[in-house]
C-alpha cells in the first residue's frame, strides 16, 4: 500500500479519536472558556473533517465537507444572533491552524511522507480553514444584515404611526430623517392602514423631520395623489422654509396643498369648514 493510501486510511478509521485530540488541544490554546456544546459540536465536525482529510487525501476534487460549511455558518449566524464580533471567531484560527499543521506533520513523519507530500497536505488543511473563515464571515454578515434591516423596518414602522385625532381625521406625523426606505414604507403601509380607518382627511406633519432629500420629498408629496385617488383630503404643517425650498426645487406646486404653521392650525383650519 503507497503512503498516502496508508495515512487516507488512518484518518478515516481514526477520525473521531483524532478529532477529540485536536479540539481538547486547540482549546487549551484559548484564554477563554469555549461553551461545552460548542465543544461537543467542534469534535464532530472535526470528525468528519479528518474522514474528509482521509478522502482528498487520494482523491483529485476539492469538495467541502457539508458539516464543515454548515457548523462555519452557524458559528458565524449565532455570533451575529447574540450581538458579537466577527473577530472574537476569526481570532481563534491562528490557533486552531497551528494544532492542526502540528498534527498533520506527525502523522507524516510517523507515515515515511516525504517533505513535498506533507506539503500537500498542509495545503490541504489551510485550504479548508480558509475555506471555513469565509463561510464562517459571509454567514456572520448575511445574518448581520438580515437583523439590521428588520430593525430597521420595525423603527420605520414606529415612526410613521397613523395618529385617528378626530371622526375622519387623522395625523401622520414624520419624525427623523426620511430616507427611500421610510418613504417606501409610508406607501406601502400608511395608505391602507388611512383605507381601514376610514380617514378622509389626513394631516402630514413636517415638523420633526431632521433631513429630507428633494427626491424623497417629491416621493412623499406624491403620496398626496394617491390618497386623493381613494378619496382622502391632505394638508401639511410644519413645513419649515428650507423643507419648501427642496419642494420648489423639486418642481412641487405647494400652492395646491394647504399648508400650516403646525397641527393645531390645521385642526382649527378644518373645525371652521
Amino acid at each position: 500500500m503507497k503512503p498516502f493510501d496508508k495515512i487516507s486510511s488512518y484518518f478515516k478509521t481514526y477520525a473521531q479519536p483524532l478529532a477529540d485530540e485536536l479540539v481538547d488541544s486547540i482549546v487549551q490554546e484559548f484564554d477563554f472558556e469555549v461553551p461545552k456544546e460548542e465543544i461537543q459540536n467542534a469534535k464532530k465536525t472535526y470528525e468528519s473533517f479528518m474522514k474528509f482529510i482521509g478522502e482528498s487525501i487520494v482523491s483529485e476534487t476539492e469538495k467541502m465537507p457539508e458539516g464543515l460549511l454548515d457548523w462555519s455558518k452557524e458559528n458565524g449566524e449565532r455570533q451575529a444572533k447574540k450581538g458579537g464580533r466577527i473577530s472574537d471567531i476569526v481570532m481563534r484560527y491562528p490557533d486552531s491552524r497551528q494544532v492542526f499543521i502540528d498534527k498533520v506533520t506527525r502523522i507524516g513523519k510517523e507515515f515515511d511522507l516525504g517533505m513535498d507530500e506533507v506539503v500537500l497536505l498542509i495545503k490541504k488543511v489551510n485550504l479548508i480553514l480558509d475555506i471555513s473563515i469565509n463561510e464562517t464571515v459571509f454567514a456572520f454578515e448575511r445574518f448581520s444584515g438580515l437583523l439590521l434591516e428588520k430593525a430597521r423596518d420595525e423603527v420605520n414602522e414606529l415612526t410613521a404611526p397613523v395618529v385617528p385625532i378626530q371622526d375622519g381625521i387623522a395625523v401622520l406625523p414624520l419624525i427623523g430623517s426620511i430616507d427611500y426606505d421610510r418613504a417606501k414604507l409610508i406607501m406601502e403601509k400608511v395608505v391602507p392602514e388611512i383605507k381601514k380607518l376610514q380617514i378622509e382627511c389626513l394631516i402630514m406633519d413636517f415638523s420633526g423631520i431632521v433631513n429630507i432629500d428633494a427626491q424623497i420629498a417629491k416621493y412623499v408629496f406624491d403620496i398626496r395623489s394617491v390618497l386623493r385617488l381613494v378619496g382622502v383630503n391632505t394638508i401639511a404643517s410644519g413645513v419649515r422654509p428650507d423643507l419648501a425650498q427642496q419642494a420648489v426645487t423639486e418642481g412641487i406646486d405647494l400652492t395646491s396643498v394647504p399648508t400650516f404653521a403646525n397641527v393645531k392650525q390645521a385642526i382649527e383650519s378644518l373645525e371652521e369648514e
